[in-house]
């Protein structure tokens, strides 16, 4: 009996077993799932996220020239650092009241833009679609398998594979094309990123006021040539997705289920408009709605804010279940911003962090990673804001607030249209991602390439901003300033994987304090005060189990692609602690689990 014939049954009685996976690799540490799953009924009742290993930034960057910040702040990540140093040097620009000359900002966006084309490239083609090869399909559900076999791929035109098995094949391992193209792909776009910010992945030419970066014409068409080398790459990965992921909906029906939670969503908003931001946070409301990613906050499918402020000023760290002691009780370092809002005291810029390490207990603290919330002023909730993994979150920020409108990506309202030139193969083509009925697995995944392909495009228009500069002679990239004695500012930037925000205080011309808050702890909290799980947790958590395995053969491997759709940086180094499971009851009652289903 498969999995979607068992859902559609009556409720047998529970056959719970425990079984954890511990670490996943991460940004901020260890990441392990420890669920309860119920084999009998075919899903997961309940699960924990927890991360055992405390980094402590914002601990020991206290006392610290400021202007060192981005530096430092870089080696948070070994994967997205100069997402980091993007950001915290866009927090420093507003604390020193600097704003880089135009060509700056564009190299800055140049480089960001390689960023995003390599690192969601090795990531979904290199790990998240090794779920999804021939192999584990094979190991996992085989009659599934046995259906793309006979399945003609939709747009075989395009990517050259004929059914949905060969592009199955195609991302096995080390052996399939798909897989071995995209680590080529993944050292061009490093040289891409390197031409712009001079090392990969801590950045060796951005500095607060501007960059290092010589801006010479051979500087932007060294960097042209290697975009229009992996265009064709790009266009194929889009419609290889989205035949594999249209097939998992047909094959398993339900499936729309694994990882699904409500639509809660946040982007921060990414490439700065250098026609409108000045870093000033006086109109951090204007130029963040002129980012080329519009920020939004996303409830149920509606936008509840567009606006910066109002999006910094909502942030609030809750501890709940995290291994900390409580600031509610020091002084504030900021009680108001700089337009007179009040800032609440358990926002960033007023956070002390006092670790408090101890057992794990999954009743009381078992994660070192502290549950930022989004609050609501207009329902009064504390919202657990996910990601989707980062593109999610940025298409459909985008998409509804229709404020993007550039010769190369246009948001429609109820969509992105990306329009890409001729390439090597292909010809011309437009792609349009439209919003989906859901945020899940899926959708997270299927997200992935079409913000590839977003900032191939958008990398076209920022090379053609930065070469009519340098034609004009308009080649200055830095603007000198003074580090002021006091002073506040924040960064908000979209890291690969999601939200990315930096908050500063200034004192005697030292940092005072200094809290980065990237999307791993908004995907991957523990549940909070309020008792309120996690955006992993969440998504796990009453999810159907569609793998064919029985307990002793089982993979997880469902499971692994809902928290590998978060993209939870690196989780190749998956490990799975299982054995022959542990059974911990079973009950017979028909209808156990049935708040959970």
């Amino acid at each position: 009996m498969t999995a979607t014939e068992a859902r559609g049954t009556k409720r047998k009685p529970a056959q719970i077993v425990d079984m954890s996976w511990d670490p996943i690799t991460r940004i901020v540490g260890n990441l392990g799932i420890y669920t309860k799953i119920d084999f009998a009924n075919r899903e997961v009742v309940e699960c924990h996220s927890t991360s055992s290993l405390f980094r402590g930034y914002s601990v020991f960057m206290r006392g610290k020239d400021p202007r060192d910040a981005g530096f430092i702040t870089s080696r948070i990540c070994g994967i997205c650092g100069d997402n980091h140093t993007t950001c915290s040097n866009y927090a420093q620009q507003m604390a020193y009241g600097v704003k880089p000359p135009p060509l700056a900002d564009t190299i800055v966006n140049l480089g960001e833009a390689a960023e995003y084309i390599f690192d969601h490239t090795i990531f979904q083609d290199n790990l998240v679609f090794v779920d999804f090869c021939e192999a584990m399909v094979k190991a996992t559900n085989p009659s599934v398998l046995a259906r793309a076999e006979r399945t003609e791929a939709r747009s075989g035109s395009i990517h050259g594979y004929r059914t949905v098995a060969d592009i199955m094949r195609a991302f096995n391992p080390f052996e399939g094309e798909v897989y071995k193209e995209a680590l080529k792909v993944s050292r061009i776009t490093r040289e891409m990123f390197c031409l712009m910010e001079g090392r990969h992945v801590h950045p060796s030419t951005l500095y607060p006021g501007g960059v290092g970066t010589m801006p010479q014409p051979t500087t932007f068409t060294d960097y042209l040539s290697r975009l229009m080398r992996v265009l064709d790459f790009v266009k194929k990965a889009v419609a290889m997705n989205d035949d594999v992921f249209d097939f998992f909906y047909e094959a398993l029906p339900g499936y729309e289920e694994v990882g699904r939670r409500r639509i809660m969503l946040g982007c921060w908003g990414a490439w700065q408009n250098q026609d409108v931001c000045d870093y000033r946070y006086e109109t951090m409301s204007e130029w963040g709605r002129a980012m080329y990613v519009t920020p939004g906050v996303i409830v149920d499918g509606k936008l509840v804010t567009n606006d910066l402020v109002d999006i910094n000023l909502g942030i609030r760290v809750l501890l709940g279940s995290s291994y900390y002691e409580d600031w509610a009780n020091e002084e504030p370092f900021v009680t108001r911003d700089p337009l007179g809002n009040p800032v609440d005291m358990r926002h960033p810029w007023n956070q002390t962090t006092v670790p408090m390490p101890q057992k794990r207990d999954f009743d009381g603290n078992y994660s070192w990673v502290m549950s930022p919330r989004w609050y609501d002023k207009n329902s009064g909730e504390h919202l657990a804001l996910d990601t989707g993994g980062g593109p999610l979150a940025r298409l459909w920020s985008t998409a509804l607030n229709g404020l993007v409108d550039t010769p190369y990506v246009k948001a429609t309202g109820h969509s992105v249209r990306i329009s890409l030139p001729k390439s090597e193969q292909l010809p011309e083509m437009t792609l349009e991602w439209e919003i989906p009925r859901w945020s899940n697995t899926l959708e997270r995944d299927r997200a992935r390439p079409y913000f590839v392909a977003y900032a191939a495009a958008m990398a076209f228009q920022f090379l053609e901003q930065a070469m009519t500069a340098v034609r004009a002679g308009e080649t200055k990239v830095f603007e000198n300033y003074e580090v002021p004695d006091e002073a506040i500012g924040c960064g908000f930037h979209e890291a690969v994987r999601g939200v990315l925000s930096h908050h500063l205080v200034i004192k005697d011309k030292k940092i005072a304090n200094y809290h980065p808050y990237p999307p791993t702890p908004w995907n991957g909290s523990p549940r909070d005060i309020y008792g309120t799980p996690g955006p992993y947790e969440d998504a796990v958590q009453g999810q159907p189990i569609f793998e064919e395995n029985d307990p002793d053969d089982f993979k997880g491997v469902d499971i692994m692609r809902t928290v590998r759709s978060f993209d939870p940086c690196l989780p190749c180094g998956v490990h799975m602690y299982l054995g022959k499971g542990n059974t911990l009851t079973k009950l017979h009652s028909p209808t156990y689990g049935a708040a959970h289903a």
